[in-house]
């Protein structure tokens, strides 16, 4: 399998891990990869597979020429935020009378805050 060598890979894997929150753990696998892979690639020991690359572009909305290159913005779009993926994650796994409950309550949170940002 071909294997992408560009130099500071790694290093910029590893800013993107930490741009994004994640453990070296998670991140594996987010992109179904050991975490012994994603520690060799970050410390120069490994080449990534083309298709990791690609899958972690994808799977992140990286730009592409950043991750080979250095070059242009890390992301494609805005970084995925990790605390708003945990709630979606944490909702989906609620039964539908819990999911109501939490709506509610981010409902009454958010009048609060407005609340508080007004005044009283």
């Amino acid at each position: 399998m071909a294997k992408a060598e560009f130099e500071g890979l790694g290093e910029r894997i590893k800013e993107l891990r930490s741009a994004l929150g994640l453990s070296q753990r998670q991140f594996a696998r987010k992109i179904f990869v050991s975490q012994t892979l994603v520690n060799e690639v970050e410390v120069g020991k490994k080449q990534i597979q083309f298709r990791v690359l690609h899958l972690i572009a994808y799977q992140f909305k990286v730009n592409v020429e950043w991750l080979k290159f250095g070059s242009g913005e890390m992301f494609n779009a805005p970084p995925p935020d990790a605390r708003l993926e945990l709630i979606i994650e944490i909702f989906h796994k609620l039964d539908r009378p819990l999911q109501d409950y939490l709506l509610s309550q981010s409902k009454e949170m958010l009048k609060i805050q407005r609340e508080m940002k007004n005044g009283g």
